[in-house]
């Protein structure tokens, strides 16, 4: 009798339980007549509120457009690595969410203002897929070069950027009065919609520049070393990385798949202190028919202190105003040895404040910064956060002699493998791949052609303070075509090392073991590799084409070029 009133029970809570699960929740149920073409935000709030109070595995949104404004969005402080921390408005706010999926039916989000579009923090098994992401106005500004003076160029933007000439000075808004900043000039090649031959930034120090409208929204602006070819497009890069479309952080099982980012304002996807995130069939590119040039306005993904795996397959990465991704660690600075025990650490680039990723129990190594070699190792006792630039360690031994102010400081256990496959990635600002982990790292039938280095090995501990250092990496079967016709200082050739190291008498070389083999190299610029502070490389069974598309200065025809290495293998 206790056995079948035990097992009743039983049966009545697993009842229960199912009664009070959703396993689906539709948008549609939530939107109002009309508010998918004004602003979905209010009806995503109430859905992703269902989902949450019925433990929901599935939000499912509607075909077509959805119109999201930033009023009625979430908002929180964010501590975003490489881009700009601020208080943001997010509309698909996932924080805490376990094994849930946001399914689109090819939808697409259309956004105004300065908002995010996903935030994807201290979740497990998290999917967003089949879906668009694009902005009514970009984060950039972007028109046409009519015509070339002594120190001045005409622009002619389209109509809907809004030209606002103010105290002399070019300002952008949109139909709301948002004002737009903007900090660097790039001049791209319209024709053939990539960044123009060997052309560099131009940074702008206070935001803006002289300027003065010449006729409707043909507008002069002036500036003395200005250059620029008539017919080429001149794009206004945004001042800051406020509003990337993925920011993942502190999450485990990340998948996002059938995803067009046609716009944002940051990066693409940008993941820090998590596992094993996957990139199915994601393109970053401009929206088509908008006739932009630019997609988005940074990195088109990048991953920090990231663990498990990444892996990238079938993704195109195009026109984007940064590179296809960076992967890497970060290093805090020691800023002063309280104990023999314990030391204050603080960021020295701002682009990592508050992002922190110390933690009791931890390894840690402690680096020469003037030679980027381990100094020691040490496990972490207690972290007391001061601010979001200081920190206080303390370790469980006493460190060892000779460890000083400026020495850097990184975790040292778990690295993510990478792939990254069947990947497109081409006409964007700077480069293709940085690649900065130390787990297994495999590039394969991939295309590359990117304005500098398609694949470009980094890692320093005074400037950026990017941890880096690979260890086992295999580079295959891919595409690599005219390359390097950028800045020339975007990279030194379609494979690069460019480690910051000040004193080259360290005591191993910062790369290891690299694997270049079986690729196809078509290019107008002879430099294929160029390696600095790389031990055990091995090039061969690769075809290397020279092509007449570009025009050649000759100001470099080696093909290979190394520095401080040893094992070099090289097969032609």
């Amino acid at each position: 009798m206790k056995l079948l009133l035990k097992s009743a029970a039983l049966f009545a809570v697993s009842a229960l339980l199912s009664c009070s699960r959703t396993e689906v929740v539709y948008l549609s149920d939530f939107l109002k007549d009309g508010q998918a073409q004004t602003d979905a935000m209010p009806a995503i709030r109430l859905a992703l509120e269902e989902c949450r109070k019925s433990h929901a595995s599935e939000l499912v949104l509607p075909e077509g457009v959805l119109r999201i404004r930033p009023e009625h969005a979430y908002e929180k402080y964010q501590f975003i690595s490489n881009n700009n921390e601020s208080l943001k408005r997010i509309a698909f706010d996932l924080e805490g969410m376990e094994n849930f999926t946001v399914s689109g039916n090819d939808t697409e989000l259309l956004f105004t203002g300065f908002i995010s579009p996903f935030s994807l923090e201290n979740g497990k098994n998290l999917k967003i897929k089949d879906i668009s992401i694009d902005y009514t106005r970009t984060f950039h500004s972007e028109g046409i070069i009519e015509n070339r003076g002594n120190g001045f160029l005409d622009i002619r933007f389209p109509e809907d950027y809004h030209c606002n000439i103010i105290n002399g000075c070019l300002y952008f808004t949109d139909d709301e009065g948002t004002t737009y900043n903007y900090s660097n000039l790039l001049e791209f090649d319209t024709q053939r919609r990539e960044p123009a031959f060997h052309v560099w930034d131009f940074w702008l120090s206070k935001q803006t520049v002289c300027a003065e409208r010449i006729d409707g929204n043909l507008i002069r602006i002036k500036r003395k070393d200005l250059t620029g070819t008539p017919g080429n497009t001149l794009v206004f890069g945004a001042a800051a990385r406020y509003n990337p479309a993925f920011f993942i952080s502190d999450c485990s099982g990340v998948t996002i798949e059938n995803v067009n980012i046609y716009h944002c304002g940051g990066m693409g996807v940008i993941g820090q202190r998590s596992r094993d995130i996957e990139l199915l069939d994601v393109d970053v590119v401009p929206a088509p028919g908008s006739g932009r040039m630019i997609s988005i306005t940074a990195d088109a993904t990048h991953f920090v202190n990231c663990a498990g795996y990444i892996r990238m397959i079938g993704c195109t990465f195009c026109n984007q105003k940064d590179d296809a991704t960076n992967i890497h660690g970060l290093y805090m600075a020691v800023d002063e040895l309280m104990a023999p025990d314990k030391a204050v650490l603080k960021w020295r680039n701002s682009g990592q404040y508050g992002v922190d990723f110390i933690k009791p129990g931890m390894r840690v190594e402690i680096v020469d910064n003037n030679t980027v070699g381990t100094f020691c190792h040490a496990a972490v006792k207690d972290v007391e956060r001061l601010n979001k630039l200081t920190t206080v360690v303390t370790f469980e031994e006493p460190l060892p002699e000779g460890v000083r102010k400026d020495m850097v400081v990184a975790a040292d256990e778990e690295y993510p493998d990478v792939l990254i496959k069947d990947c497109h990635m081409a006409s964007n600002r700077a480069r293709g791949l940085l690649l900065g982990s130390r787990g297994r790292i495999v590039i394969e039938d991939n295309y590359f052609h990117i304005a500098g280095a398609a694949i470009l090995f980094e890692g320093d501990g005074n400037y950026w303070f990017e941890q880096s250092g690979v260890r086992d990496v295999v580079i295959r079967n891919n595409v690599f075509e005219n390359g390097n016709y950028g800045c020339p200082g975007w990279g030194a050739a379609c494979i690069a090392v460019g480690t910051r190291i000040p004193d080259l008498d360290g005591p191993e070389c910062y790369h290891r073991n690299i694997l270049v083999e079986n690729n196809t190299f078509r290019v107008f610029d002879p430099r294929i590799l160029n390696l600095y502070s790389v031990d055990s490389l091995t090039f061969r069974n690769n075809r290397i084409e020279m092509t007449d598309d570009y025009e050649p200065d000759g100001s470099a025809n080696e093909k290979f070029v190394y520095h401080h290495c040893k094992n070099i293998d090289i097969e032609q």
